[in-house]
């Protein structure tokens, strides 16, 4: 399907469906009253929204948000999608040894990793769909290889915001016997208390707030972005880091850049893992995502000994064709000895030993 095929169906729901449409329980809810204890309290919540450290315009091109969207919708975009099948492997990831410390990739921004005996999931998407609409945002060929299914017992659900390519409804509910706590930013957990999750088991937290764990902590740190299914900003995005004996590993979420990148380095004294973002970028939204110099200059500031470009190689939601950012960033961060590392969905990453991986997306151009 086109994007003007798109366009068009999706203007056909709307229409017919209407507010019948936008009360499906994947929308999500508007904070409750157990969030908005917290938010109202919150520095970073002004004039009835979260606000970023600093002003950040969500649309920057010539053209406005009308202007940026008929480019999105209508433009000229080459390579946006792979003509090939992605490559994945298929990892036994409930048989995993649970002394080894790992990461596992699952395309876009979803992430599984073992850490001193816990188990941890990142904004999993496993529908075929990271969209409200049908038929929309939908993975590339080779991608969707993993589910719910495949997941084991988790410790810590981790969300970095509430956008559908991070918290997607579908995957949200097939998992809700698996988790064992869920670790948020304020007001996201409305979402999950409405899906059906017991209030007991969710933690949300403000940015510079941290949870203690039983071999360490998990701290809320700012992003450069917003949120929102229905309506914009009215909970909180964030980063997180994840310190557990002594090893630190960062969660980058959905961020343009900014200094905080570097305050958190100085903070930590570095981090020696980090996940970024590193796709869906372009100069019409130039605040809420990094390009690829700028994903440079974040590991940098974070003083971080190695690294995985994520937020690619899964879904299209911009005009960039959807290799460029690992073939830009592979190039620059060899400029800057920059321990880059790029498995392929699903293969397993050591966290505590070194290797290389191959430029797996260079053969499908």
């Amino acid at each position: 399907m086109t994007r003007r095929e798109f366009l068009l169906g999706s203007a056909v729901i709307l229409t017919a469906g209407g507010a019948g449409y936008l009360n499906l329980a994947k929308f999500g809810h508007l904070p409750d009253k157990i969030s908005m204890v917290k938010i109202n309290k919150s520095p970073h919540y002004r004039n009835g929204k979260f606000q970023n450290l600093h002003h950040t315009e969500k649309m920057t091109g010539q053209g406005g948000f009308f202007g940026t969207m008929w480019d999105f919708w209508f433009g000229n975009h080459p390579d946006t999608k792979p003509t090939k099948i992605i490559p994945a492997v298929k990892t036994d990831l409930k048989n995993l040894p649970l002394n080894e410390d790992l990461l596992v990739w699952f395309g876009h921004s979803s992430v599984y990793f073992q850490l001193k005996g816990k188990r941890f999931l990142i904004d999993p998407v496993f529908s075929n769909n990271a969209s409200p609409l049908p038929h929309n945002v939908v993975p590339f060929k080779g991608t969707d290889i993993y589910s719910a299914d495949d997941m084991p017992e988790i410790d810590y659900l981790i969300i970095t915001h509430d956008h559908y390519d991070h918290l997607d409804y579908e995957t949200i509910i097939a998992l809700k016997s698996k988790i064992k706590h869920v670790i948020t930013g304020l007001g996201v957990g409305s979402h999950l208390r409405y899906w059906g999750y017991d209030n007991d088991i969710i933690t949300e937290l403000d940015w510079f707030e941290s949870t203690d764990t039983k071999d360490g902590k998990i701290y809320c740190l700012p992003a450069r972005h917003f949120s929102g299914r229905l309506f914009e900003c009215r909970t909180l995005w964030a980063s997180f880091l994840i310190e557990m004996n002594g090893f630190k590993l960062y969660i980058g979420g959905d961020s343009g850049y900014d200094n905080h990148y570097k305050a958190i380095g100085d903070k930590f004294g570095g981090v020696d893992f980090a996940l970024l973002e590193a796709g869906q970028y372009d100069n019409n939204w130039r605040y809420i995502h990094e390009h690829p110099k700028e994903f440079i200059q974040s590991a940098t500031d974070l003083k971080a000994k190695r690294v995985i470009p994520v937020h690619n190689s899964k879904f299209c939601i911009c005009n960039h064709p959807w290799y460029e950012p690992l073939d830009k960033i592979s190039e620059l961060a060899a400029d800057v000895d920059l321990n880059l590392n790029t498995p392929k969905i699903g293969e397993i990453v050591n966290l505590s030993e070194n290797r290389q991986f191959a430029a797996w997306w260079k053969e499908l151009k």
